[in-house]
Formats: C-alpha cells, sequence, structure tokens
C-alpha cells in the first residue's frame, strides 16, 4: 500500500512539474521577438498557382525518367576492360605452376579450370568501356593517375608479398596477399584509381570491397565440369599449399586492359595503355616537389584544396614553359637565315662558312 501511495504521489507530482515546465516555456516564447508574427506571412507562403502545379508534375516526370535511366544504366552495366598489375616475378609463377600441377593430378579434370601463368594478375579496378571514344578516355585517365600514385608511395618501392591459398565460395581458387605495410597503399591506389576513372564518366568499380588477390584457377572457365559432378574445388587438393610463401612482386607497371580481345601472344592480355611506376624519382614527382614550395605564388592567390590541384597547377605551369619554348623554336624556323642554313646543309651537303658564323643563330642560346 505505501508503495502504491508513494508511487501516485510521484506520478501527481510529475504531471504538476512537467505542466509547470510548459506554462513557462509559452511565456519564454510569448517575449521572444517573433511571437506576434505569422509564420505563413513571415515567409510569403501562398497558394501555388495552377502553372507551378504543372511545372512540378513535368520536374517529377524528368526526375523520375532519370532515375530510370541511371538504374537502368547500372543494371547494364557489365565490366570489360580493368586495370591489371601483372605479375612478373618467375619464383611466384614458378611456385603457381607447383601448385596447378599438384591439383591436376589429384583430379585431371580440373586442368581446363587453371589460369595460364602469362596471365597472372591483380586486378586493382574493373569498369566498361563500350566504345574507342570511352578507350580513348580510359587510357587519359589511367595518364592522370600516375602521378597520384607517386605521391602515395612517396619514392618508395611498392612490393607485394604472397602466401597461402584461399577460394571465393570454392569456385575460385586464389593465392593470397600477405598481411603487413604494403596494404595500405595498395588499398589506396585502388581508391584513387576508381575516384579518378569515374570522375570521368566511366561506369568502375564493384560493390564488395576491393580484396586484392592473384587467381590461379576458375571453375567457371570450364562450365561442363558441373554436369560431371565437379561443383566446388576440393580444400584436400591445396591443403599442402595453405602456407606456402610464393615469393614477391615488386609492382612496376600498371596495365588497362581488355577482358575480351584477343590476348597477347605471351599469354597476357590485350593492353590498350600501361603507366610505369616505381621507386626512382620520376619527371612529374620532380615537377611538382618544384612548385610545392611555391603554392603561395599562384593565379588564384589561395593555397590548393588538395593534391590535385596542386598537379594540375605544376602541369599548368609545365605547358607555360613548354609553349614558350615552341613558340621560340617556331619563330627560329622562320627566320631567312635559318631557312638558308637548313637549305645549304641539306641540299647542297657544305659545311657553314667561318666568316658567315657571326651572321648565324646560336640555337643554345636562343631557346636558354
Amino acid at each position: 500500500m505505501e508503495s502504491s501511495e508513494c508511487e501516485n504521489v510521484s506520478k501527481e507530482k510529475g504531471a504538476f512539474e512537467e505542466e509547470e515546465f510548459e506554462a513557462s516555456a509559452m511565456d519564454s516564447l510569448i517575449d521572444m521577438p517573433f511571437a506576434t508574427v505569422d509564420i505563413q506571412d513571415e515567409c510569403a507562403i501562398t497558394d501555388v498557382p495552377h502553372i507551378n502545379l504543372e511545372r512540378s508534375k513535368e520536374n517529377e516526370r524528368i526526375s523520375k525518367n532519370q532515375i530510370k535511366k541511371k538504374k537502368k544504366k547500372q543494371k547494364d552495366y557489365q565490366p570489360n576492360y580493368f586495370l591489371s598489375i601483372p605479375i612478373t616475378n618467375k619464383e611466384i609463377t614458378r611456385g603457381i605452376k607447383i601448385l596447378q600441377n599438384a591439383i591436376i593430378q589429384q583430379d585431371k579434370q580440373l586442368a581446363k579450370a587453371m589460369i595460364s601463368d602469362g596471365s597472372f594478375h591483380i586486378t586493382l579496378l574493373v569498369m566498361q568501356l563500350l566504345n574507342e571514344e570511352e578507350v580513348n578516355i580510359g587510357i587519359g585517365a589511367l595518364l592522370e593517375l600516375k602521378p597520384f600514385i607517386e605521391e602515395i608511395l612517396q619514392g618508395e618501392q611498392l612490393i607485394l608479398p604472397f602466401q597461402g591459398i584461399d577460394t571465393f565460395g570454392n569456385q575460385v581458387g586464389f593465392v593470397k596477399l600477405a598481411e603487413g605495410d604494403h596494404i595500405n597503399p595498395l588499398l589506396e591506389i585502388a581508391e584513387t584509381a576508381k575516384r579518378t576513372f569515374q570522375e570521368k564518366g566511366i561506369l568502375a568499380g564493384e560493390n564488395r570491397g576491393f580484396k586484392p588477390h592473384l587467381t590461379f584457377m576458375k571453375l567457371s572457365k570450364a562450365p561442363w565440369l558441373r554436369k560431371k559432378g565437379v561443383k566446388k574445388i576440393d580444400p584436400e587438393f591445396y591443403e599442402k599449399f595453405i602456407s606456402h610463401r610464393f615469393g614477391e612482386e615488386m609492382v612496376h607497371r600498371i596495365d588497362l586492359c581488355s577482358m575480351l580481345k584477343k590476348k597477347q601472344s605471351n599469354g597476357y592480355y590485350h593492353c590498350e595503355s600501361s603507366i610505369v611506376i616505381g621507386g626512382l624519382e620520376s619527371p612529374s614527382s620532380t615537377i611538382l616537389q618544384r612548385y610545392r614550395k611555391d603554392i603561395p605564388s599562384w593565379p588564384s592567390g589561395k593555397k590548393p584544396i588538395g593534391f590535385r590541384d596542386l598537379i594540375n597547377e605544376a602541369l599548368r605551369r609545365e605547358r607555360m614553359g613548354l609553349k614558350s619554348k615552341v613558340k621560340q623554336i617556331k619563330e627560329l624556323l622562320l627566320k631567312p637565315e635559318t631557312q638558308a642554313r637548313i637549305r645549304r646543309e641539306l641540299f647542297e651537303g657544305r659545311s657553314v662558312n667561318n666568316s658567315n658564323q657571326g651572321n648565324q643563330v646560336d640555337f643554345g642560346a636562343t631557346l636558354t
């Protein structure tokens, strides 16, 4: 009973305090400067005219059509190109061949599911390029990617160690990338590549997260295996290689490859374009370092938002310098004395007379 009474008293007290708080809050709002303002009048909200209603419906229809087109585009997304890091270390390829042969000895049917040694690679990014124009855009995006990779690596070599075996749903067998400090820069390169290609309007990437791996067999390469009862890769086939160290690959190149075009004679994919990367300081890296200290003097008077702005400004300055040099060369070639000299050297085969040397143009002085 005492407990029940205490509970009733507590409820009555709480209700009283709540009413008192609401009254106090209303009094406070009344004292505010906007208390007597009609919100509709203040915001100038009026009845929507018929024409605006029609326009709203039309905008809604356009928006729905755009969403449908976007969904259809995503639904039709079938990657046919990819960025590849080729595996060139003979130690790795030999180790994988030994693994493949060990599996084939246990089930000869699986020979048709094996990846040829010339095709070993790590897929960095998949994309869809439907025509020559889009392929050219893709090539441009790849070239644009190079300085970003150099900035990520900071002059260091990217070395990828491979150890152990795993599968995707017992359907795809792959050599695993060992854990280590190389993982973060590789993931950052993959993410930068995805962003760079998507900014060019290219459909690129996958819904699942990027998991670097080196595929050595796929059951999908031989669909008839399923009819013969081979529905998965038996873990016993590769159990001796579960912790095997296959070697290290020093990343030196990234290729834009076709999934569908005829492979090269060495077994590697058809390659549209490549960029070379590594630990040695490259020209673009040198350019960036040259202008990094000069950021405050940029035309806008503001520092760049990020690294992309730094690259764009550095490249702009380099282009301006090259244009100036080209202009000087053109002016030099248009001079009568230069043309006369060229004619003499090309058609008469005579050397320039010493007496005329003072009148000749000094190419080195002109271009420096």
